[in-house]
């Protein structure tokens, strides 16, 4: 559905000249659009809008208007206003008092101002604040809203908070037996290590699960070799396997869905954890294997610097699409992310995460979004500014990392995480995690590996296989690149009919 088309359309009736879409539902057939309007309507200008509505509901379905008369109040704007800065700059909306948002209404919207110091106005500023504040006072509420962020001379204190709960102890990487082993290399493994325990350099160690993904392949020199992704239920495991000459016609035996155990060493090549492949097996977990929760801090009762806010994607929403969204996901619970850092590790250090932006999935539906900046004590890379336009000065006034995990823990309470090449990006998430007692152990989803299984494209970049769905986003600014990951995870398990194993 064309959400702009659809109100262009409604807004021809005289009473509804200035209505928004506060939402849609539907039940037992009926598409209900609920609209609200500051202007007094008639009989007439309602059976225009359901005329119109009857134009967008899919064949079998029958169109209902419901329209409520709701003039917008000084302070349900404000409260509107301080909403937004709280789940979408949570590090400056800390320090802005109620009476340093200012909010005048006439008859035909109103305008607003907003309060800050000199530097978190320059980040406004830059973020476009004001037009983005302005924008969703638009979907929400009638008529045009227009607004500034003005310089105020203040000082930006301390604000207490209540402390968290002492970590848990945390224990060592964890394991289980290989059972149902046939010999392809020989390793004889007899345990395997959880990938998401795979967070440091090891040798000789062995992971275990279904083959998501196989592929053959050749090196410059004519060598083949195979990509593989592996998953044992906690993680995704991304390499390549080198197989000799003994072994090649058996491993080209083996086939995607089926389980193996891999046996190599966890090292660091070009500043990044990699697991090299040196045994390749035939070998399963446990029967009805069920990952073993790692001791972690409770989930915090309150979100502390970063407050969710709501997020939809009219436009992908599956009450207007021509295929029904699969179970699995309609069933499932997802937390999409995306980080932006310092760096890529080179030389083997963690850098530091400065955005994090996710989204949040329930019944198929993009529905909140939790996006912020951290705290980063010393200064960016030219190569990152360049790279994501993050600034210093943009970060000056962010929430520490060890709040923002917190936080962002509470968000994925219950979800499984996806990500475009997550297992980048969960390493980061993992290694601040357990700093502050917090172990993310869910289940991941890789929309690069689901995206070689179920596209053909000549890459697998996050743009590309935006631009093969018609998606345009801003690159390299992590709730951007969160909300079109979830477009395309959406996408992609309505092609499928179903969710990897």
């Amino acid at each position: 559905m064309k959400s702009a088309q659809f109100l262009e359309e409604i807004r021809e009736a005289e009473g509804l000249k200035r209505a928004v879409l506060r939402k849609i539902e539907v039940q037992k057939g009926t598409v209900t659009f609920h609209l609200v309007t500051d202007l007094t309507y008639t009989q007439e200008d309602v059976a225009r809008a359901r005329e119109v509505a009857a134009k967008y509901v899919p064949a079998g379905y029958r169109a209902e208007v419901k329209i409520v008369k709701s003039l917008p109040s000084a302070e349900g704007v404000k409260k509107s206003i301080l909403d937004l800065l709280a789940s979408r700059f949570p590090a400056i909306a800390a320090f802005v008092a109620p009476e340093e948002v200012g909010v005048e209404t006439d008859g035909a919207g109103g305008r607003f101002y907003v309060e800050v110091t000199e530097s978190a106005r320059a980040m406004l500023t830059a973020e476009k604040a004001a037009d983005a504040i302005a924008a969703a006072l638009c979907r929400s509420y009638c008529g045009t809203w227009t607004g500034e962020i003005r310089y105020t001379r203040k000082e930006m204190g301390e604000i207490e908070r209540a402390p968290l709960p002492p970590p848990e102890k945390v224990v060592g990487p964890r394991t289980f037996e290989i059972c149902n082993y046939r010999p392809i290399d020989g390793g004889a493994p007899t345990r395997a290590i959880y990938i998401a325990d795979l967070q440091k350099e090891m040798e000789n160690v062995t992971v275990c699960g279904a083959l998501s993904y196989l592929e053959e392949r050749t090196t410059k020199s004519g060598k083949p070799y195979f990509s593989l992704t592996l998953s044992d239920g906690t993680g995704m495991l991304r390499c390549a396997y080198f197989t000799k000459k003994a072994t090649l016609e058996r491993v080209r035996a083996v086939r995607a869905g089926e389980s193996v155990c891999l046996t190599g060493d966890n090292e660091l090549y070009q500043g990044d954890l990699s697991f090299r492949v040196k045994k390749l097996d035939y070998g399963t977990p446990p029967e009805g294997f069920v990952p073993e929760a790692k001791p972690s801090r409770p989930v915090p009762a309150q979100y502390r610097a970063v407050f969710p806010a709501p997020a939809s994607d009219f436009v992908q929403e599956d009450i207007f699409g021509t295929a029904r969204l699969p179970e699995a996901l309609v069933k499932g619970r997802f937390v999409v992310f995306d980080l932006e850092t310092t760096g890529l590790n080179e030389g083997g250090t963690m850098d530091r995460i400065i955005e994090i932006g996710a989204v949040k999935i329930e019944e198929g539906r993009i529905c909140q979004k939790f996006s912020t900046f951290v705290a980063c004590p010393v200064r960016l890379p030219d190569k990152i500014v360049e790279l994501t336009g993050i600034t210093d000065e943009m970060l000056r006034g962010a929430p520490e990392v060890g709040a923002v995990i917190a936080d962002f823990y509470k968000f994925c309470d219950g979800c499984a995480l996806v990500g475009h090449n997550v297992q980048f990006d969960a390493k980061f998430i993992r290694y601040y995690g357990e700093k502050e007692g917090y172990l993310f152990g869910q289940r991941t989803y890789d929309t690069l590996t689901f995206s070689q299984q179920e596209l053909r494209l000549a890459n697998y970049k996050l743009n590309t296989v935006a631009e093969h769905f018609g998606f345009t986003f801003r690159h390299h600014r992590a709730y951007d690149d969160a909300f079109v990951t979830a477009k395309i995870f959406i996408e992609l398990a309505r092609k499928r009919g179903g969710l990897p194993l």
